[in-house]
């Protein structure tokens, strides 16, 4: 028992003192987490240099744009061919996806040898070569007949305009093919296959290999976005935001980035950790100077690597006696699987012994001991620098997502990673130490790169399919200009029918008259009180100027009390009133207006027909706690009107665009037949809202906006600001959204119970999500605010949706406001027209985009008008007060 035991001791002792003779030899190849930090700071700054447009020429880690733009969704369905050229082997392979959502795989392969004569050849005979192979395999099981879209996976650096085409920028690896590079590989390929007169296929990807892996990991778990090879080569790639990649034209939704991280340190930044071995395997590859971070850690050097250090130590007399073999004079005799089959846990002793005999020398058990251990080293620092540079992706993905806490899968593949016992455990305890704030799962690629590219090519005909769906939906709402030059003439038209007595009846556009006859000169004075109901909000004001029926009426009054009560007032003499009244109303006089119909959402019963003004003064009556001198009831656009056109005398047009849709403007007293007289002018309340209400908007209507119509408080009536006003967008885009969503494009085809609520989408929503500053995160959070589980692709459509939605808004009213100045310039006899509109209305006011369009519109539409957009800070209530000043000064005028 004390021999079993003395034994033991020896063996330990002497594995102790051959790890640290090897440590000792090998100190440079130790990495301390300080020295694996200062890595990943380093290859972060190459990350940002390499995505930057100024710095990428001379960034050695090029972070190469993919083009691919979204992961599998589970939707991806049909017949594909898949060609994986780069490793050791070429293979050809169709991948059959199902269609029942079950995101079920089905391939069949075939692999073919790529001989010394073609990857050392040239590049007609190599691409002649995959041809002839992929025409093999499609006739070998019946397929040639089949039209199949093919993604190639192409395993070398690549610069990419697009997913279907790539200009190879350098061989890698073993590969050295003469008049490739700097030429478009995908162009080559199609030219090959095009020889071979039976087949029928339509190259749609072309794809990384680490791409690859990343979208075969990504279609059984939706969270992989990092993809890492760790093979014969290395190559790592992750999904990055678009606002960050400067070579690509685009700011919205993210794409992949290829890194090409095998050539991180060309610039020298790695000499500090390079060894006298990295530098003579360098000096002895196919490529010097090149792939550096790639020579420290992949397949294709680890084995050589371990020679070098092996040959040096037996030449210093550390191992073998210091007698040597001449196979370890040979490059090459010793591969990565040799490596990987000394450090199994408990073969490995005896593994490394048959090795090092074939070798032709005789190890002691000490030298098998020191073996393994420069075989840990050298596998160990590769897993160390392949975890520092993945921990920066990592900490990149936290940071562009600010998050606190990242939860995220990596798609692993590579022979290294596969074979190699000890790694993958060494690689994912490293990872998580240098970045404890990530979730990270480490996902084995199964099925290869190769599946990869079908996937890739699969979710580029999804998406393809898709964006021809929505882009459908989306022309909808494109107005031509054709389209608003014929909106534009049929507002005039209803205009004109709206002003004569005849046709007035008939006209969708009522022009009526406001009895507003002049405005303001600067010389009103006193104390007005106004009243404003129209919008969200009741609202009563006092003005100083200085150089449902009774229900609702009884509401206003009760209003006005408290304000009256607020103020300090309540007792005082009858004090003028302006009420802004922001519906239809067709006026005898100033202070008589009955309501036509309610518009945005009001009903209030028995107020129709109605004289809103009478309405008012019984109700104060009922009250009987104040008086009040009603002079003048006033739509809200006028009131904008009067508001502006105080501060500027160019100001004849009032424009709503907020809750509801409407203008008014100042017409010739000869062109209204309506009222008695022929002088001067009178301000015309248009009630625009109700253009197209007699079908002549049809041809631009979609059927969205019908739903919309017919969900409404008034189906069939309001049609123009049905498609115009804050009221209505957010409900159109809600409209289409639930379409788009029945047919699987947005939101993984599931209406939320939130999606189906009447109004839950408000123009509120539409204004923050199209603003230019907001990143597609907060375009999500904002949906995820309305229960709409959503992707990063799934805001990018909803972001296109809303645009569209409030574009051809803000179009519409754009070709309606030209309508008006085009006839004050005709009118006026004017070759050129000087005018000035007031505007208000929250649309207007918050939305990023709709006031610049209108204003696009407007001037392409009456070139002739120099129209000036005057924003009222005060609102339509200060407008009413001005008219009552107004009328009052008139009146005394009159009077005296």
């Amino acid at each position: 028992m004390f021999a079993v035991h003395l034994l033991a001791f020896y063996f330990a002792k002497l594995k102790e003192d051959q790890i640290k003779k090897v440590d000792r030899f090998l100190y440079h190849m130790r990495l301390s987490d300080d020295t694996l930090l200062d890595i990943m700071t380093r290859f972060q700054a190459e990350m940002e240099k390499g995505l930057g447009k100024d710095t990428n020429p001379t960034a050695c880690v090029k972070m190469l744009p993919t083009f691919v733009r979204a992961i599998p969704d589970g939707s991806e369905k049909g017949e594909f061919l898949a060609l994986d050229l780069g490793g050791s082997k070429f293979r050809v392979l169709t991948v059959q996806v199902s269609e029942d959502g079950k995101r079920n795989v089905h391939m069949e392969s075939q692999f073919y040898p790529t001989p010394k004569e073609i990857i050392h050849g040239s590049g007609s005979e190599l691409f002649d070569y995959v041809a002839d192979c992929a025409a093999d395999f499609m006739k070998t099981r019946n397929i040639e007949h089949k039209k199949l879209p093919l993604g190639l996976t192409f395993s070398f650096p690549c610069k990419q305009s697009k997913l279907e085409e790539g200009i190879l920028l350098s061989w890698t690896k073993k590969f050295k093919v003469r008049g490739v590079q700097d030429t478009n590989v995908v162009s080559s390929l199609t030219k090959a296959l095009k020889r071979h007169k039976d087949i029928d296929v339509d190259v749609l990807a072309l794809v990384n290999d680490t791409v690859a892996t990343m979208m075969t990991c990504a279609y059984d778990d939706p969270r992989c976005e990092v993809g890492v090879i760790i093979g014969t080569g290395t190559n790592a790639c992750y999904m990055e935001d678009m606002s960050n990649i400067d070579m690509v034209e685009g700011d919205e939704g993210r794409m992949c980035i290829n890194t090409e991280w095998g050539a991180f340190g060309e610039d020298g930044s790695l000499e500090d950790i390079r060894t006298e071995f990295d530098r003579e395997i360098d000096l002895g590859s196919i490529n010097p100077g090149k792939q550096l971070f790639e020579k420290m850690i992949s397949g294709l050097y680890m084995g050589e690597l371990v020679r070098l250090i092996l040959l040096k130590m037996t030449k210093a007399g550390l191992l073998f006696r210091g007698e040597k073999s001449s196979a370890l004079y040979t490059k090459g005799k010793i591969e990565t699987r040799h490596v990987a089959a000394m450090e199994k846990y408990k073969e490995g002793l005896q593994n490394t012994r048959e090795i090092l005999m074939e070798l032709g020398l005789e190890p002691s058990e000490e030298d098998c001991l020191a073996v393994q251990h420069v075989c840990t080293i050298v596998s160990f620092r590769s897993a160390n620098l392949c975890a520092a540079a993945l921990a920066a992706i990592l900490t990149r993905l936290q940071e562009n997502k600010k998050l606190t806490r990242l939860r995220t899968t990596v798609g692993m593949d590579g022979t290294l990673y596969k074979i190699h016992p000890q790694y993958p455990k060494r690689l994912h305890k490293v990872v998580r130490k240098l970045v404890p704030n990530c979730d990270v799962r480490f996902l084995l690629s199964e099925s290869g790169s190769a599946k990869g590219a079908a996937m890739v090519t699969a979710v580029a005909a999804r998406v393809q399919a898709q964006r021809k769906l929505i882009d459908e939906v989306l022309s909808l709402f494109q107005l031509t200009p054709e389209h608003l030059v014929n909106v534009k003439n049929k507002m005039r038209a209803e205009m004109e029918y709206g002003l004569k007595k005849e046709t007035q009846p008939l006209a969708t556009v009522k022009m009526l008259p406001t009895y507003v006859c002049a405005m303001p000169d600067g010389t009103e004075k006193g104390n007005y009180l106004a009243l404003d109901l129209g919008g969200t909000n009741f609202r009563v004001l006092l003005v100083k100027i200085r150089s449902g029926r009774r229900s609702l009426f009884d509401h206003i009054v009760h209003c006005i009390a408290d304000f009256l009560d607020y103020m300090g007032i309540k007792g005082a003499s009858r004090l003028p009133l302006g009420f802004t009244f922001s519906f239809p109303c067709k006026q005898t006089g100033l202070d008589k207006g009955t309501l036509v119909e309610w518009t945005k959402g009001f009903k209030a019963t028995d107020c129709e027909g109605e004289d809103v003004v009478d309405m008012l003064r019984e109700a104060i009556k009922r009250r009987n706690e104040f008086e009040l001198d009603i002079v003048a009831v006033v739509n809200d656009t006028v009131g904008t009107m009067m508001t502006c056109g105080y501060e500027d005398p160019d100001c004849e047009i009032g424009l709503i665009a907020g809750t509801g849709s409407n203008m008014c403007y100042m017409e010739e007293m000869k062109n209204i037949e309506l009222v008695e007289g022929n002088e001067g002018k009178m301000c015309i309340n248009t009630e625009w809202g109700g253009f197209g209400d007699n079908g002549c908007l049809d041809e631009i209507r979609t059927q969205y906006d019908t739903e919309v119509d017919e969900g409404s408080l008034n189906p069939g009536k309001q049609r123009y600001e049905k498609m115009t006003s804050g009221m209505y967008l957010g409900e159109i885009v809600r409209q289409i959204l639930i379409d788009l969503t029945k047919h699987g494009l947005l939101f993984r085809g599931q209406i939320s119970e939130r999606l189906r609520t009447r109004g839950i989408f408000e123009t509120k929503f539409l204004s923050q999500i199209e603003s230019d500053g907001l990143a597609l995160l907060q375009v999500r959070r904002i949906l995820q605010q309305l229960g709409l589980d959503s992707t990063c692709e799934d805001s990018i459509v909803v972001k296109e949706v809303c645009g569209a939605v409030s574009r051809r808004a803000a179009q519409l009213c754009g070709a309606g406001l030209a309508a008006i100045v085009e006839k004050r310039r005709e009118d006026r006899n004017l070759e050129h027209l000087k005018i000035t509109v007031g505007v208000d209305g929250t649309l207007y006011k918050l939305h990023p985009h709709f006031s610049r369009i209108l204003r696009e519109t407007v001037k392409e539409l009456a070139p002739q008008c120099d129209v000036t957009f005057m924003l009222s800070e005060d609102g339509s209530g200060k407008g009413a007060a001005l008219i009552t000043a107004v009328a009052k000064r008139l009146h005394l005028k009159k009077d005296n």
